[in-house]
């Protein structure tokens, strides 16, 4: 079972980086929705649920993945390779995952560089 996402700390991490109308955060369906922009420019579309994140669209900048990567050890998230489904967190969460998940899990250190090429090469 996925542990619910403490949304306090999804506001606090993104919000700096979020750019567009601030009121346009939470949509319709109760999802929250934020486009960021880290200070080297790079961008991604995010969208945050009780239970999961989604990252679109990436740029391949490291300020971006820096940001994701803050906010998956913030609240000790594992990051998901969409196209193998590996599964990439830091040391602390690879503990806490159940037994059946690590097999396909790999500890990394959570940095924007080690994401990054963790995720792209």
């Amino acid at each position: 079972m996925p542990v619910p996402l403490d949304m306090d700390v999804v506001r606090e991490v993104l919000g700096p980086y979020g750019v567009g109308d601030p009121s346009l955060t939470v949509m319709d369906d109760g999802r929250l929705q934020y486009w960021v922009r880290a200070a080297d420019g790079s961008e991604a579309e995010i969208f945050v649920d009780e239970a999961s994140i989604l990252v679109e669209r990436p740029h391949s900048g490291p300020g971006v993945f820096a940001v994701v990567a803050e906010l998956a050890s913030r609240l000790g998230a594992a990051v998901l390779k969409p196209n193998n489904g590996v599964l990439f967190c830091s040391s602390e969460a690879y503990a806490r995952l159940p037994m059946d998940l690590q097999t396909d899990a790999v500890a990394i250190e959570m940095t924007g560089e080690a994401l990054r090429a963790a995720l792209i090469g």
